[in-house]
This record gives C-alpha cells, structure tokens and sequence, in this order.
C-alpha cells in the first residue's frame, strides 16, 4: 500500500461520518426544549402538512389546526382534497409548524410533528370533543363542518424534530409533547362547562390574563379550552397560549391555579 493510500484510509478512519454529525448536533433534551416544542404544538392555528402520494412522492398542504385535550393534533379535511385520500392510502404523515417572525425565518423555532392518521367517528364522546375543540380553534369552520365529505382526524404522534433556532436542534419523543393521558381524560369531563363559566362569569379575568401576563394587546378575549398543561385564548383570529406553572390533573387543581393566575395577572397589570 502507498503512502497515500495509508494517509487516506488513516483519514476516513478519523474523520466522522453525516450520521455522526448529525447525533454530535443534537442537543439533550430539556425542560426548556420541551416547553418550546408544546409552546409551538398548542400556539398552532395553521401547519404544512406532509403525505405520501400515491405515486411515491411527498405532497404539502396547508391545514387549520386544533388540538385535543393532551395535545395530539386536529385536522378536518375534505374528501376532495388529495391529502385525505393519500392519509386513507398511507397514514403516515408530518406536520411542520413554523410560526416566524422578523428577519430570517431561520432564526425562529420551528417543529416538524411525525404522525400517523387516524379518522374520528363523528358519533361518541371522541367524535363531540374533538368538533367542539375545533370549533372552538377554527370557529369559521362552522360553515363547513357538518358537510358530509368532510372528516375529522386525529394526528397521533409518534416523535418529533424540534429547531429552536440556528444551533438548537433535538429529538423528541411523545411523552415530551403530550398531556398526562389521565389528567387529560379528567379535565376534558370539565373543560366544556369550566370554559362556558369563565367566558361568562370571569371575562375580567381573562382579559388579565392577556394582557397582565401575555403582554398581549387589549380586547374582548375569550377562554377557549383548557387541558392540563395550559389554557388557550382568542380574540378574532389572534390566539394565545397561557401556559400553567404546573400541570393540573382535576378540577379542583384547575380552579385553584386559574384564581392563582389571575391574581398575578391584575399584580402584573
């Protein structure tokens, strides 16, 4: 064997391969990390969803966006649309939510969801939450909603990429982006009436929350749900996302940590 040949194999030996690169790139997932990812999970109104086509290749298309009570995305499509037949075909698809900003895109977080798809009986208690919580995400899909080629289905999660920014990437699994299954079953049984009494008893202290802890601008806004990690806001087509300081699993702690909330909300205004 040459020199050469020695000097290159000694070479390919030192140098570490894409794969390599790619693992020393990804940092440990965080606290911090995992509170971004469910910040850009549960903030979503809007992704580019991902399908296969039944020629083999990937197809992109803008859907709205909700998502149930432990956070696995919500999408309702047509039948007329080709995502819904590539998602009857292949249910294996991604979502990618990139809310931007100013100045490079790439400087902002982003997360891309890998999902598989599940259509949602309209009929039972599965089929009613996930429409009142779209409806209550999406409301301008009322007109549309009950049409008969249109579809509700469940994006089930199964990992995901997380890029908080240039040199911010990680790996997450379900469990880092999804509510407790339990407190998330407990707090469904309460949500609906929990939303109606704060709207119509509380609408002060949701207008606290916006602006005292949010720093979001004033208006007539409105609770929207709630689950265990948080409570979600909106005022015409602006949302907002009041993350809990900790997870609630039953009524009683939801009651507890909205009142402590609010308080903080009318100190902070």
């Amino acid at each position: 064997m040459s020199a050469g040949s020695i000097a290159a194999s000694a070479g390919s030996v030192d140098e570490p391969g894409p794969s390599a690169l790619r693992k020393d790139s990804i940092r440990s997932t965080d606290d911090e990390a995992r509170a971004l990812g469910r910040q850009l999970l549960r903030g979503a109104r809007s992704g580019a969803l991902a399908t296969l086509g039944r020629d083999g290749h990937p197809s992109s298309s803008l859907v709205s966006l909700a998502t149930d009570g432990d956070g696995t995305p919500l999408i309702l499509v047509s039948a007329l649309s080709a995502h819904t037949a590539h998602l009857e075909t292949d249910p294996r698809c991604s979502l990618l939510l990139a809310p931007g900003g100013k100045g490079d895109p790439l400087a902002h977080a982003r997360i891309t969801l890998k999902l598989r798809a599940r259509k949602v009986a309209r009929e039972g208690a599965e089929g009613e939450r996930v429409r009142r919580r779209f409806l209550a995400r999406q409301p301008k899909a009322a007109l549309y909603v009950d049409f008969g080629d249109f579809s509700f289905f469940a994006l089930d999660l199964q990992g995901a990429s997380l890029n908080g920014g240039f040199g911010r990437a990680y790996e997450l699994v379900p469990a880092d982006l999804l509510s407790d299954a339990e407190a998330s079953s407990a707090i469904a049984a309460m949500e609906e009436g929990a939303v109606e009494h704060m709207n119509a008893d509380h609408a002060d202290a949701i207008r606290a929350y916006a602006t005292g802890l949010l720093k979001a601008e004033d208006g007539d806004w409105r609770l929207t749900g709630l689950d265990p990690d948080g409570a979600d806001l909106a005022r015409g087509d602006a949302v907002l996302r009041l993350p809990f300081p900790a997870p609630v699993s039953d009524a009683a702690a939801m009651r507890r940590t909205l009142v402590e909330l609010a308080a903080a909300a009318r100190a902070a205004g």
